[in-house]
């Protein structure tokens, strides 16, 4: 695999998300992109019932181009996650502590549609539902030959631009944005993430964190028109 960038898109007002699904997949195809199938990532929570200390909670999530692994993230409640890759069986296993966890069916959250291919990129454009309930359109972009995202933004950017329509910043995603983290030392220090090697549990923790913004919304954001229409990124119309 190789640098994965997830961007929401926002919907035109007036627009349906199927209307905006179908824009965005005419304007790929134009470009020369070929459809090549279906993707769907999905994301169920477990909360502890503990009485005594902060709510942790088990994030475990799906992509179907790891089909027989489960990604889960521990958030502590203390701001620390801790990620963890393991087979199908996780989930048995999750499904059994019914005396240290409750599993919430309703904070299921999933995005799936179609994928394209073009060139050296894999595209994906995502309807986010949520208890049946139409959440937005989040897009995924691969640059496969590149596993740094430093290397590739700009690329990213251009085929990002070519097929929404819109000026994409040049600022990197908020996933990418450099963090205070402690060294080995114990000193704090900016650490530019943009600069790691890219690993699938990356494109994992964005899913997670577009997830958890998505599940906040009471409403689908429909409401700038066609022509402010912009991503929440900051993207906007030359």
């Amino acid at each position: 695999m190789g640098v994965t960038v997830l961007q929401p898109y926002q919907i035109p007002e007036g627009k349906t998300g199927a209307q905006a699904i179908d824009f965005l997949t005419k304007r790929l195809l134009a470009l020369g992109a070929v459809h090549t199938g279906q993707f769907l990532v999905d994301c169920e929570t477990y909360i502890s019932v503990s009485p005594h200390g902060p709510t942790k909670s088990v994030h475990a999530l799906h992509n179907s181009e790891y089909p027989v692994t489960t990604f889960s993230i521990l958030d502590t409640g203390t701001g620390k996650q801790i990620p963890l890759v393991a087979d199908n069986l996780f989930d048995m296993l999750m499904l059994k502590m019914i005396n240290v966890s409750t599993h919430k069916k309703q904070t299921k959250i999933e995005s799936k549609g179609a994928r394209f291919e073009y060139g050296d990129f894999l595209i994906k454009l995502g309807s986010v539902t949520m208890s049946e309930n139409f959440k937005g359109i989040l897009i995924e972009i691969e640059y496969r030959p590149c596993v740094v995202l430093f290397y590739c933004w700009e690329m990213i950017r251009e085929v990002l631009q070519s097929f929404l329509g819109v000026t994409v910043p040049k600022e990197y995603p908020s996933y990418f944005t450099p963090q205070q983290v402690v060294n080995a030392m114990g000193q704090q220090q900016l650490h530019a993430k943009q600069n790691d090697i890219y690993e699938p549990i990356d494109t994992i923790n964005q899913y997670l964190e577009h997830f958890t913004n998505y599940r906040k919304q009471n409403m689908p954001q429909v409401s700038q028109s066609s022509s402010t229409m912009s991503m929440n990124t900051g993207m906007r119309v030359p």
